[in-house]
């Protein structure tokens, strides 16, 4: 059971004094930040990548190139990769780049991504959007599998047999993210890749079906389900007591959401919604280390979760209190879920179903 954190790179106002923090200095805080999460024993670290003003990163490898000097064990991925917009060549020779300066840590989460901002200022019609994904992710693989590449494409043009560089010492990782529709999640077994899914609302108990369809299309494939990965992206906030988190984590959160849901026709975002998110069977995982360690063991026994990556901060919050939500989670949530997840698999428990 992996355990990690995620960042968009937020720099909305903050909720209480109304100032916005410039671009640089939210990059820098997330340097520190990756770099705590390495200290404190955490797996994996995910980069979001965006192209509008109050996100601040759209080149993720870079600013994960920076943590890696800075670093030694924790993996680094994008989160995600945009690919529909981006060049498959480009982005496998970033993250080539990326996994040699880190010595083998380097990680692409390519989806289709749920923001839109990426497709007109790089010319691309919105109304390709599934087939440019389909085709830059056939783009993609071939690279990871091929150093002299032969392809043929509609909306990029085709390589006759030229090599892409540099070649890492060992393959990539490219995992599919997906946000829960069953034709994403199919595509990904089938392909044979890890999946992770956007589980951000409603109860994670509904995507327990999506990941037995996810390791039944593997299976149909030839695919050995035991190298299979399945993570899960939820927002979430650790503090000393649960009343803290609330206290701490509502209004950021409440501010971003409402920001989304006012451009995509969303309900407002109430207390009440974010307090039947904190429940057992809600998506968010937010209060103290005992709560969100027995919500992490409850998504791995009933979903099948073996990668769980805590998406914090949801809006802007001070440095010191993400700092502080990073350092519970490696060294008190992270040591209760790996141990209560062990003995469970020990009994036999979790294996996945063929």
């Amino acid at each position: 059971m992996e355990i990690g954190l995620t960042t968009f790179v937020e720099t909305t106002p903050d909720v209480r004094t109304g100032k916005v923090i410039s671009h640089a200095q939210r990059l820098r805080e997330v340097v520190e930040e990756i770099e705590l999460a390495d200290e404190v024993g955490l797996d994996v670290y995910g980069v979001g990548e965006h192209h509008r003003k109050d996100y601040a990163c759209s080149a993720p490898a870079v600013l994960l190139a920076a943590a890696a000097t800075r670093t030694k064990r924790i993996k680094l991925t994008s989160a995600v990769t945009v690919l529909s917009s981006d060049d498959p060549v480009r982005v496998y020779q970033q993250f080539a780049t990326l996994d040699a300066i880190s010595n083998g840590r380097a990680e692409i989460m390519a989806g289709r991504g749920s923001f839109i901002e990426s497709f007109p200022l790089f010319g691309y019609d919105l109304k390709d959007y599934n087939e440019l994904f389909e085709e830059k992710l056939d783009l993609l693989l071939k690279i990871q599998k091929n150093e002299i590449v032969q392809w043929n494409g509609k909306f990029r043009p085709s390589i006759d047999g030229r090599g892409v560089y540099p070649r890492p010492e060992r393959e990539i990782p490219i995992w599919i993210a997906s946000g829960g529709t069953p034709q994403s999640v199919a595509r990904a077994g089938a392909l044979g890749l890890p999946l992770c899914l956007a589980i951000i609302g409603g109860s994670p108990l509904h995507f327990a079906p999506l990941v037995k369809l996810y390791y039944r299309a593997a299976k149909e494939a030839g695919h050995d389900l035991s190298k299979l990965k399945v993570a899960s992206h939820s927002h979430g906030f650790v503090a000393e007591t649960t009343e803290e988190a609330v206290e701490k984590f509502f209004p950021p959160t409440q501010y971003a959401m409402n920001v989304l849901g006012r451009e995509r026709g969303w309900g407002p975002y109430t207390q009440a919604t974010f307090d039947y998110a904190r429940s057992l069977e809600g998506a968010l995982y937010c209060g103290d280390v005992k709560t969100v360690a027995e919500k992490i063991i409850f998504l791995r026994k009933n979903v099948g979760i073996t990668r769980f990556l805590l998406h914090c901060p949801v809006g802007s919050m001070p440095h010191e209190d993400v700092m502080r939500c990073i350092e519970l989670l490696g060294k008190e949530v992270a040591p209760i879920v790996r141990e209560e997840v062990a003995k469970w698999e020990a009994q036999g428990n979790g294996q996945i179903e063929r």
